[in-house]
């Protein structure tokens, strides 16, 4: 039977740059112009990321192959899908966006963008001889048209998802609970502000948007800070308003599943998508998200699309080539790493964006890849050479991780997480990298001496208090108090500066009491390196040779001084703190026992007054 051709043309007032990231998701797309939703007929992994899939229309069964999205980020992107059950044979869609000088622009330039939209269906059978004129040529034009217009509105107004529910569906008595417990976050300290930026999110974003909220995101959105809403989103979930969950995030495609406690998490994971094994880290492989508490709204998260390229948004292109075929594509990257692989193929290839670079490129996959790291130009045409007897998905993505991510390794070194969610820890036994973090040990000297000259209930107090002012001093430069030992304690932060701030501000505290209080001299030693996270006396807890340096620098310091390594020494933060004329830094060498008596460059520092 013949195949149907349709090209729809439509002009929009946004950019490439602006659309893309709405039209290439096509998930939201098929939702929005009223598609049906599609599950996976099988786990069978298929070559090259194919997918087997199927829907149903009036109770007709439809199952099809999906081959790979293929695209250049934000230009074009295409699919093809070819039937095993139902009235259609193959489907294939492309969309292209051509940057046009078609509407003027508030700084008197012209800007625009020509969509170009094309199906091509092949019937299999007089259904759909009959159903692809009418659901494809007459009826999805319109919704195409309207969807599209739309898009194009949101990107005028900033927006990069179509997050807005048209209708959406609380629980039964959902509303009235939200109200509710926003009034106790409100009591609770929270910002009238941003308690209502929060339930208006919850009341009007679609389910999408709402499955997986992430606070960073909320935060730039609404032009607040993130640490804020990172918080606003902890004591949400505690009063019941939200739900966190971790994600988990495979290296390669950036997806994974999630879990609800820290308990369910391992340290070895296998992504189903890549048929991979990677190893988890806090750093950057878990990311704490939200979503309303189902008491609140509930929340349908149907599929519509399983493989366009805003699934994978750190990929900026993705080709299918045949064996022994060529193809050359142009594209336009930002800056930074970025690294070229295939499916098939162990390991890959290296580029760096340099204006210096090259402005074209062959990339040839013949089996192995190249260990050396290429400049590439900005504008820069790339041309893929399969050279090997498979068909080979090449794909490039960016190297980079979001910054929009709320890792674990960042918050469960918050005091607040600590303070609410005490028991979300590893399960026995397990241990999880979470990269660099600064560990700060402290304890009070002469604390026997104090039990003496004023007495076991009166230096229990002072004890009691020195532990208020630590956590305080902790809690207001982001770190968070992991346990106390005796008259000692040990902090984690994510900045060596934040470690070094918060001790000299409670040394100075705690040597100037109010009240006429006795004063107390606190030692205090600091470093940072790579740690691993573990569950100890069922609380979060850290190990490594970087906790067991920072605990041996707290003996070397007087209680006027805080001892730092070289490790916080040089970063370039500490550095820029410590120019400040107000403090003193000396440098010494010594021993330190447990580390073959290895000499350690080390340095004392703290305030003029004190160190004179």
């Amino acid at each position: 039977m013949r195949e149907f051709h349709y090209r729809w043309q439509f002009d929009l007032k946004s950019s490439p740059e602006e659309l893309w990231p709405l039209i290439a998701d096509t998930n939201r797309f098929n939702r929005d112009i009223g598609a049906p939703s599609v599950e996976a007929v099988a786990s069978t992994k298929l070559r090259n990321a194919r997918r087997l899939l199927r829907l149903t229309v009036l109770g007709m069964p439809v199952e099809w192959e999906e081959q790979p999205f293929e695209w250049v980020r934000p230009s074009r992107f295409a699919v093809v899908r070819r039937y095993t059950k139902g009235p259609i044979a193959e489907l294939r869609v492309k969309a292209e966006l051509i940057p046009q000088s078609i509407f003027p622009g508030a700084d008197g330039r012209s800007t625009g963008t020509r969509l170009v939209y094309e199906v091509w269906a092949k019937p299999k059978n007089l259904a759909g001889l009959i159903a692809i004129p009418i659901q494809i040529g007459f009826l999805s034009a319109r919704t195409f048209a309207r969807t599209f217009q739309e898009y194009d509105a949101l990107a005028q107004s900033g927006h990069k998802q179509a997050s807005e529910a048209k209708t959406t569906t609380f629980a039964r008595g959902g509303r009235e609970r939200l109200l509710a417990l926003s009034e106790r976050l409100q009591r609770d300290g929270c910002r009238e502000k941003l308690i209502g930026l929060l339930v208006d999110h919850i009341e009007k974003s679609d389910d999408y948007a709402l499955a997986r909220m992430r606070p960073y995101e909320l935060a730039d959105k609404w032009d607040e800070p993130r640490r804020r809403i990172l918080e606003l989103c902890l004591m949400a979930t505690r009063t019941g308003i939200l739900d966190l969950q971790w994600n988990l995030i495979c290296p390669m495609c950036r997806g994974g599943g999630a879990t609800d406690s820290l308990k369910d998490v391992s340290s070895q994971v296998h992504c189903e998508g890549c048929n991979i094994d990677f190893k988890v880290n806090f750093e950057q492989s878990v990311e704490l998200t939200f979503r309303p508490n189902p008491s609140i709204r509930t929340l349908e998260v149907e599929t519509f699309c399983v493989g366009g390229p805003e699934v994978t948004p750190h990929r900026v292109a993705q080709q299918l080539l045949p064996s022994h075929t060529n193809r050359e594509i142009s594209l336009t990257l930002d800056e930074g790493r970025y690294r070229l692989r295939t499916l098939l193929i162990d390991g890959w290839q290296h580029f760096r964006v340099a204006d210096t670079g090259d402005a074209s490129v062959n990339i040839q996959a013949n089996g192995a890849w190249p260990n050396d790291e290429t400049a590439i130009a900005p504008q820069v045409k790339l041309k893929f050479s399969n050279a090997t007897e498979d068909e080979q998905l090449f794909i490039l993505e960016h190297t980079r991780w979001s910054d929009t991510a709320a890792t674990a390794a960042e918050v469960t070194a918050l005091q607040m997480f600590r303070d609410l969610f005490a028991t979300e820890a590893l399960r026995p036994g397990e241990q999880i990298s979470v990269g660099t973090l600064t560990v700060l040990f402290t304890d009070l000297k002469n604390s026997t001496r104090l039990y003496r000259e004023i007495g076991d209930a009166t230096a229990f107090g002072r004890v009691m208090n020195h532990f208020d002012i630590l956590r305080q001093t902790i809690a207001e430069e982001n770190g968070a108090l992991v346990k106390t030992i005796g008259d000692a304690v040990m902090a984690v932060f994510r900045h060596p500066a934040s470690a070094l701030s918060a001790m000299l501000n409670a040394q100075e505290r705690l040597a100037s009491p109010a009240g006429g209080m006795q004063p107390l001299k606190l030692k205090a030693g600091i470093h940072s390196g790579p740690c691993i996270a573990v569950t100890l006396n069922d609380r979060l807890d850290y190990f490594g040779s970087t906790v067991n340096l920072a605990a041996r620098l707290e003996g070397q310091s007087t209680g006027n001084d805080v001892v730092i390594s070289g490790a916080v020494y040089d970063d370039p933060e500490v550095r820029e703190l410590l120019s400040d004329p107000v403090f003193i830094c000396r440098r010494f060498e010594i021993p330190l026992k447990g580390f073959d008596e290895e000499t350690f460059e080390l340095w004392r520092v703290g305030l003029q007054h004190r160190l004179q």
